[in-house]
């Protein structure tokens, strides 16, 4: 029955439910006048006094009505009563006790004067405990209340506060209490919530059935915040964070700007600002071409590139769907530059260079390869096509024509390649340091990085949709690691390598320590509030299989062919003059090259790149590459 007087009220209008509060204030109102004086008298017989009583109600009354309809204290949800409502409840009950005082001096039906006094506490804790009241029978009756997440929120600090209090008007979610490494604040009571110690949160989890835990401190270093997050992996619930103090600004609700913990998080990679002088300078209203506009990087380049903003932007892609959809989002982000999308493959050396002349370009960056090892792996004619002829092609075409700048976006996977992939993109970079001999009016350079999180193929997605799928996570090696970067981070930091460049250098971007694959796997299992299964643990909820190394697939990456390496303005940035020292000529490793490719010899490209590529030692895999993503 309740539950149904619950769902009834629920789904009343807005309107009658403030009707309805108004009459219950109204008729409080009269009960706390009759017990102010009822205990002044310390006697529940006031008849003598019934003539001051009933004119005091009189005007009491209509006056309740009025002055709650200005304070708009009938509106105050009973789900969400906080400071601010009981301070209009209470203004009202001032307002309230005045009049009565007025009338108990200035009216001949006298009743004993404190009672007005007494009127106001009591009609104020009436008033206040009906909404509390209500609320929580509201919430104990909500169907959802099943379902709702319990949150314990890390931090007690002002955003823990405020994230409480928004939570209490969010249907999705309540808090059941704070935890905070302050020891000056333990055992605190922020409204209703208690203040914990980090060490009880296993014994609140089970206690208080936790469901999420929001870490609440947008403002602690990076550093910090990533301790915390690594400490409470071990956690079987779902883990948020509230993004930094600055992000408030957008206008969002607090609750919507929760965001899951991500494996951004865990590695610390944190982005930062990019937007220098010198990328402004040097590529603001200019003409750009990249290649390979609509993948990972290559897409996140154009994004960057249109807010600086250049004059043109020139979209090179040879996957239509790629390309439709990078330029769809530049048009939505209404962007200042012209955008002009070209669909065709960098090995159409005849469209490059009319693409290039009719658009003035005067900078490319060189972003179109395949990148999937295993897939290279067993299509190495292909890959070497497309990464080796086809850099070529384009570095070629920007030196003919005199295009200022040449940027190759390179690979880790370049050092002493155990691949065809790595391999062909080092070929690459060879092809492009003796163009910048040839061509000297034009700045060729390189920029050589690991793994992007989040682009297509990578290991992120991948465990993502694994885990999606419940399982397994597949890891092909439990010691193999891998160099993570951002996205954004990366792009920002090849655009501004590009404006260090002199000709002939190749940049590497500081990735950070490498990162455990394995236990990147063990860390986003434990982000989704999700358990390993093990021998030990065979309840857990997925598995972690290894698969074993795949073709060409090494331990460790490296981003250093020779140990030199030289500084650059940036300390995200180092600069390596590596040379190209073999006795034959880069012509005759090319032609080698094109000749393997027409006949389709693939023993004949493994042995020239084996020949021109130092630390490649070729072999044959038979296994399948189907389905395995690029870079881990």
């Amino acid at each position: 029955m309740s539950g149904q007087l619950a769902e009834y009220f629920i789904n009343m209008k807005r309107r009658h439910k403030a009707l309805l509060f108004l009459l219950i204030d109204m008729l409080l109102a009269t009960l706390a006048v009759y017990l102010a004086v009822a205990l002044r008298l310390s006697s529940f017989d006031i008849f003598p006094y019934w003539q001051g009583w009933l004119t005091s109600l009189l005007v009491l009354l209509p006056l309740t009505a009025l002055f709650s309809m200005m304070l708009s204290v009938p509106w105050i949800a009973a789900r969400t009563l906080n400071t601010a409502g009981i301070l209009r409840l209470t203004q009202v009950s001032l307002l309230l006790g005045g009049v009565f005082f007025l009338i108990n001096t200035w009216i001949t039906w006298d009743i004993p004067r404190s009672s007005p006094l007494i009127f106001i506490p009591i009609v104020l804790v009436f008033w206040v405990a009906v909404r509390i009241l209500s609320g929580s029978l509201l919430q104990k009756t909500d169907p959802a209340q099943e379902t709702r997440q319990r949150v314990l929120i890390y931090g007690a600090g002002a955003a823990g506060v405020q994230l409480a209090n928004a939570l209490r008007g969010f249907g999705g979610a309540e808090a059941v209490a704070f935890v905070d490494d302050s020891p000056s604040m333990r055992r605190a009571l922020l409204g209703s919530l208690r203040v914990h110690s980090p060490a009880d949160i296993g014994q609140l989890i089970a206690s208080k059935r936790v469901t999420q835990i929001i870490l609440a401190m947008p403002s602690v270093s990076r550093s910090r915040k990533q301790k915390i997050l690594q400490d409470l992996q071990q956690y079987n619930v779902t883990l948020q964070t509230l993004p930094h103090f600055i992000d408030f600004i957008s206008g969002e609700p607090l609750t919507a700007q929760l965001r899951t913990v991500t494996s951004e998080d865990l590695l610390g990679r944190l982005q930062e600002s990019l937007n220098t002088p010198e990328i402004t300078a040097d590529y603001k209203d200019r003409s750009v071409m990249v290649t390979g506009a609509g993948g990972s990087i290559g897409s996140e380049l154009c994004m960057q590139l249109a807010s600086v903003p250049v004059a043109k932007l020139v979209l090179f892609e040879n996957s239509e769907v790629a390309l439709y959809n990078v330029e769809r989002k530049l048009r939505e982000a209404n962007v200042a530059c012209e955008i002009v999308p070209v669909l065709a493959s960098v090995l159409d050396q005849p469209r490059v260079r009319r693409t290039m002349e009719e658009n003035r370009t005067e900078i490319v960056l060189h972003a179109a390869a395949y990148k999937h090892v295993p897939l290279v792996e067993h299509n190495e004619i292909v890959g070497a096509r497309n990464n080796s002829v086809g850099t070529h092609l384009v570095a070629e075409t920007c030196g003919v024509i005199g295009v200022k700048r040449f940027i190759l976006i390179s690979t880790d996977k370049a050092v002493r390649p155990t691949n065809v992939m790595g391999a062909t993109k080092r070929m690459a970079e060879v092809l492009v340091q003796d163009l910048q001999k040839k061509h000297p009016a034009t700045v060729f350079s390189m920029v050589r990085f690991g793994n992007v999180l989040g682009s297509s193929g990578s290991v992120i997605p991948l465990f993502r949709e694994q885990i999606a799928r419940g399982g397994p996570l597949t890891v092909t090696h439990p010691e193999v690691t891998r160099f993570f970067m951002t996205i954004s981070e990366a792009a920002g930091l090849v655009l501004l390598a590009g404006t260090f460049a002199r000709g002939g250098e190749v940049f590497l971007l500081n990735m950070g320590e490498p990162v455990r694959i394995m236990d990147l796997a063990r860390n986003m299992l434990a982000f989704c509030g999700l358990s390993e299964r093990t021998d030990d643990n065979p309840d857990g909820d997925i598995a972690i299989t290894i698969t074993g190394l795949r073709p060409g697939e090494k331990l460790y990456e490296e981003l250093l062919i020779s140990k030199d390496e030289i500084p650059t303005p940036h300390p995200k940035i180092m600069c390596a003059r590596e040379t190209f020292d073999v006795a034959t000529d880069v012509s005759s490793a090319l032609q080698r090259l094109r000749q393997a490719i027409e006949e389709n010899d693939a023993g004949a490209l493994r042995a020239v790149l084996q020949d021109y590529v130092e630390g490649y030692h070729p072999a044959r895999h038979d296994v399948t590459a189907a389905g395995v993503p690029e870079k881990v």
